[in-house]
């Protein structure tokens, strides 16, 4: 077990899910704008982009994923998406089974963003998260609001199952242009900061590289300093492979951790909430509390999972920037600085 990315002491621990199970049965065709190689702004919703993109429960009913607006800006994009891979009768549960470790609200926010990746933009998840406040952002995690501040240590478990995968080879250099685009390109001018504004507000800032499709259950365990040390030193040493299911349930019951969040599902599905909340508890006597780590080692409940966990949220997204629709090499790098100093501004503002 290794450590990951942007924060060498976090420890994050997968499981391969292992259970066969027959091939879901067809996926609703979302009706959103959602595709590999259309542009989007995100200077237009920075901080709240969660209210275009299903990536946390939300209250309406309507079964969205992606609603914010995007251009075509690349001529014969179609070309360059990778085939998925083929599917055989009986397959692996397809998606993924993890804990992170983090050690403040920062590195939970960012551990559940992790999979979102916005080139040129440092802090991806500051994107959705910025602009929510504590009590908002305190529902969104399933943990109460009191634990949102203050000196608290957290481990993030969630379990993602797949659906629908695109994704875009490298972009070519000599890639065509729509006309209108290739016209606002060639009003923009080296040093007018102006221009490059107009153009992004019109035709975008990135581009969809690829993205993943399905939903997820998340759920979040507040741990005090040194409890959360010690496990955390328990499963770096070990392995999760060599722990029980008795002692890893031990370590986030309610006798080790401060608080024990909500099992939530990313679109906000009422059917496997309710799913959740009666078969994902753990018993003890008189009382119970819910757990997502029941479903480690259980093939029963993964299989049941299989059939319950739709198409309904966005779970992984990776967005490029424009550059490659600017032919002209000193227009490319101006637009790039720009593009640069208008994320460093918003990150450092919101």
């Amino acid at each position: 077990m290794g450590l990951h990315g942007w924060c060498s002491e976090r420890v994050m621990v997968r499981w391969a899910l292992v259970l066969l199970v027959a091939v879901a049965c067809h996926a609703a065709t979302l009706d959103s704008e959602l595709g590999v190689g259309k542009s989007i702004n995100i200077f237009m919703r920075y901080g709240y982009l969660s209210i275009c993109m299903r990536v946390v429960p939300r209250n309406d009913t309507d079964g969205w994923v992606f609603r914010e607006p995007t251009v075509n800006v690349f001529k014969d994009v179609d070309q360059l998406v990778l085939a998925p891979k083929p599917r055989t009768a009986k397959t692996l549960f397809d998606g993924d089974f993890h804990m992170e470790f983090c050690d403040n609200l920062k590195q939970l926010l960012q551990a559940y963003f992790r999979d979102f990746s916005f080139e040129r933009l440092e802090r991806p998840w500051r994107a959705f998260t910025a602009g929510w406040p504590t009590d908002i952002m305190a529902r969104n995690l399933g943990i109460n609001s009191s634990f949102i501040t203050g000196d608290h240590c957290y481990v993030l478990v969630r379990v993602s199952r797949f659906r629908e995968t695109a994704k875009l080879k490298e972009i070519p250099s000599d890639i065509s242009v729509e006309d209108v685009v290739y016209e606002a390109i060639d009003e923009t001018n080296v040093g007018d900061t102006v221009s490059i504004a107009d153009f992004i507000r019109k035709y975008g800032s990135h581009y969809i590289a690829s993205y993943v499709t399905g939903n997820s259950l998340y759920q979040v365990f507040v741990f005090s300093r040194t409890v959360y040390s010690v496990i955390k030193e328990r499963l770096k040493s070990k392995g999760v492979g060599d722990i029980t299911a008795k002692e890893l349930e031990g370590y986030f019951s309610p006798w080790q951790a401060k608080h024990i969040g909500q099992i939530k599902v990313a679109s906000g599905n009422k059917t496997v909430e309710s799913w959740a909340m009666k078969k994902l508890r753990v018993h003890y006597y008189i009382f119970s509390y819910p757990s997502l780590l029941k479903l480690h080692g259980e093939p029963a409940l993964l299989r049941n999972l299989d059939t319950l966990l739709g198409n309904e949220a966005l779970l992984q997204l990776e967005l490029k920037t424009l550059s490659p629709a600017f032919k002209d090499v000193k227009k490319k790098k101006w637009f790039e600085e720009v593009i640069d100093n208008y994320l460093k501004l918003w990150e450092s503002n919101m």
